[in-house]
């Protein structure tokens, strides 16, 4: 089996450049205990939100016994699992969205330019990190960070331009947006 020169990672994890423009956010940091023979031994558990503020977006958590360790973990976690979402002139959602996860249930609402970030805790981080400026947020049930992140990449995901719809369905865009097609000119 040949090995691959240091610093060599074509393949896994794309370019270095990709990767320099990426925002960071911790979410939220845990304490936890595992029971042992002589006693407890703590660690820490991270939840990280990374984006690239054009509309890609990732999550991830990590477990170590210290703090930065957790969370480089849960950074190097949430870059491999980033997605890309759809935004409506770089700024806001193309229409309105509902995600569930457990017993997380989040309400996304597109609004006008100006609004700004209406949205607590780690749905505000999901948001900064992605680029989405202008939303109206809503989190029912629990206040739990990873359901409410897991809830809010489900509704997110959900999303669909206008121009998907369109190639779903064989029909323009305009049509799709009820628009005169003899008026708009493309």
């Amino acid at each position: 089996m040949a090995r691959r020169p240091q610093g060599e990672n074509k393949g896994r994890g794309g370019d270095d450049r990709e990767q320099s423009d990426i925002v960071e956010k911790l979410v939220s940091i845990n304490r936890v205990a595992k029971v042992v023979k002589g006693g407890r031994r703590f660690g820490f558990a991270a939840l990280v939100v990374v984006g690239d503020t054009k509309g890609r977006v990732g999550y991830g958590s990590g477990k170590a016994r210290e703090v930065p360790e957790a969370i480089r973990k849960a950074t190097e976690h949430a870059k491999r699992n980033m997605v890309r979402i759809q935004i409506r002139d770089g700024r806001t959602l193309h229409h309105d969205a509902i995600g569930r996860f457990g017993a997380g249930r989040v309400v996304l609402r597109a609004a006008p330019a100006g609004t700004g970030i209406i949205a607590g805790g780690p749905m505000r981080a999901v948001f900064e990190t992605c680029g989405i400026q202008d939303i109206v947020t809503k989190s029912v049930g629990t206040s739990n960070p990873h359901n409410m992140i897991k809830a809010t990449f489900a509704a997110l995901q959900s999303l669909r331009s206008p121009r998907m719809v369109a190639a779903g369905r064989g029909k323009k865009v305009a049509e799709i947006l009820g628009r005169d097609p003899a008026a708009v000119t493309e």
